[in-house]
């Protein structure tokens, strides 16, 4: 199973359609079988545009001020042999997930946790549960309207591959996020990345900060004169 992941959309705004935005969201979304938006969407207009890809579910936001059969505060999805559980605030992300859990999605085990609000990308595998939020495709960051983030999950038989898509820049802004991407198969670590460099399972246990701190450090040891 193919899944588009999206949250933290804030339409409209400064863009009416993320349409406005170019072509790339579009390209991510088609062809997937369900697209999962953790939240703060703000006008049902989105999940109508979000539809014509595949169907939508919604963990309602904060900002969520209307009533849509499409959306709840929690969404679950039980596909290959996994669940996900996705609420739209996990703040503080990094808290044990047993008390991401409690607090998001009543307790419930899960394989996959999604989550949203805080604009910023994630990907972690710990406590043998995939979090993932897949930042904003056009506020990343809090940033001001431009291309951001989306999420992709691909479910197989226990095999999990999951993508942070940076999209971005837009014209004239630079997209402050990070492609990630990790595999996990049998509840097993077997390989991940940040922007295209392979991190071991060391290295991906590291918190995002440290992850990224160091990959600076490589790509500045490799080319001074590179741009970070």
């Amino acid at each position: 199973m193919r899944i588009g992941l999206i949250t933290d959309t804030h339409l409209p705004s400064l863009t009416r359609s993320l349409d406005e935005l170019g072509p790339q969201v579009a390209d991510v979304l088609r062809g997937v079988d369900l697209i999962l938006h953790a939240g703060d969407v703000t006008a049902p207009m989105v999940l109508d545009w979000c539809e014509q890809f595949a169907p939508v579910l919604v963990a309602e936001g904060n900002n969520d001020l209307f009533v849509d059969p499409r959306m709840a505060p929690v969404q679950f999805v039980d596909t290959g042999g996994l669940r996900i559980g996705m609420a739209h605030e996990l703040r503080p992300e990094s808290r044990p997930i047993v008390e991401l859990r409690a607090s998001a999605i009543g307790g419930e085990d899960v394989d996959i946790l999604i989550g949203g609000d805080t604009h910023v990308e994630r990907l972690e595998f710990r406590e043998n549960v995939l979090l993932i939020n897949s930042g904003s495709p056009i506020l990343p960051h809090h940033l001001s309207t431009r291309l951001g983030t989306l999420g992709m999950l691909e479910i197989d038989r226990g095999r999990i591959h999951a993508e942070i898509i940076r999209l971005g820049p837009s014209e004239g802004l630079r997209n402050p996020a990070r492609a990630q991407h990790v595999v996990i198969e049998n509840g097993v670590l077997i390989e991940a990345s940040l922007d295209g460099v392979p991190l071991s399972h060391e290295e991906f246990a590291l918190t995002p900060a440290e992850r990224i701190r160091l990959l600076v450090a490589r790509l500045a040891e490799a080319d001074p004169t590179a741009p970070l």
